[in-house]
C-alpha cells in the first residue's frame, strides 16, 4: 500500500498548519486537514484508519503529540479529500488528539476529536502520517484514544503506509 500527502519541498503546505489563515483555525489550532491519496490498497480492505503524530514534540513537552486519529473510513476510498476531518465529506469515527489530554484540557470536540495541524514552537518538526488498511469496521465510537485504536486494530491490519512530512516553525 502507498499513500501520498501533498507537500511543498517536503513541508506540509501552510494552510494545514501553523501559518494557516485565521478562518482555517479554531481556538488558534489549524483544523483544515490535508488530502491523502491511497494506492495499491489490498483488495479486501473494509476500512482505513489514519494517525498523525509528532515525535519531535518530546523535547518540548515530554511526550509525543497526537494530531489526528480517525478510524472506519470507507475501504473504497482512493483519496481522502482536503478538510474531510471537518467537512463530513467522508464518514469516519473520530479519535481524540492531544488537545483532549488532561495537560491541555480542550473541550471542543471539533478541535479535540478531529485533525489539528502542526504548531511547532521551537523548530521545524517531522510529522508521521500512517494509514492502515483493515479487514473490518472497528468497534469504536467518537472520542476513542490512540491506544484503543491500536488495540482494536490488532489482528486486522492488512497493510499500512507511512509518510513523514515537515511542519514549519
Amino acid at each position: 500500500m502507498k499513500i501520498n500527502v501533498p507537500t511543498d519541498n517536503g513541508f506540509l503546505p501552510d494552510i494545514y498548519g501553523k501559518f494557516a489563515p485565521d478562518d482555517q483555525k479554531m481556538g488558534g489550532n489549524p483544523v483544515r486537514s490535508f488530502p491523502i491519496q491511497f494506492s495499491e490498497v489490498p483488495a479486501n480492505t473494509a476500512t482505513f484508519a489514519v494517525t498523525m503524530i509528532d515525535h519531535d514534540a518530546i523535547p518540548v513537552g515530554g511526550f509525543t503529540w497526537i494530531h489526528w486519529v480517525a478510524a472506519n473510513l470507507p475501504g473504497t476510498l482512493t483519496e481522502l479529500p482536503e478538510n474531510a476531518s471537518q467537512s463530513g465529506a467522508v464518514a469516519m469515527t473520530f479519535g481524540k488528539n492531544s488537545n483532549a489530554g488532561a495537560l491541555v484540557g480542550g473541550t471542543n470536540p471539533l478541535v479535540t476529536e478531529r485533525y489539528t495541524g502542526p504548531l511547532p514552537p521551537d523548530q521545524d518538526h517531522r510529522y508521521t502520517i500512517t494509514v492502515y488498511a483493515l479487514d473490518t469496521k472497528l468497534p469504536l465510537t467518537d472520542g476513542f484514544w490512540l491506544n484503543q485504536l491500536m488495540d482494536a486494530m490488532d489482528g486486522h491490519i492488512l497493510a499500512k503506509a507511512t509518510q513523514v512530512v515537515m511542519g514549519r516553525a
